[in-house]
């Protein structure tokens, strides 16, 4: 099993990293390591996430960051491999 980004996941997470750099680099660096070390845990660990209520297979995973909270919504696919979806703020307006 390995992780996979679907681009609109990766251009969520550059995103976020553009943002936060422009006001703190160290802490820019510390989300992308978050968010890194978040999807690889779920290698180990795919059912850690919170199951989405429409039948899809989709999962959310939470991973804490300060006094806010990082979105990784991702499935597995049919070659066993995490699928990272999209990434947010749980404090973002989608």
């Amino acid at each position: 099993m390995r992780v996979r980004w679907l681009p609109e996941a990766w251009q969520d997470t550059q995103r976020r990293y553009d943002f936060l750099f422009k006001q703190d680099p160290v802490a820019a660096g510390r989300v992308m390591e978050t968010l890194l070390e978040g999807s690889d845990r779920l290698v180990d660990m795919p059912d850690i996430g919170r199951p989405m209520d429409d039948d899809t297979g989709r999962r959310e995973c939470f991973l804490p960051f300060g006094t806010g909270t990082y979105v990784l919504r991702y499935m597995i696919d049919n070659e066993k491999n995490v699928v990272i979806i999209r990434v947010w703020h749980r404090r973002e307006h989608r």
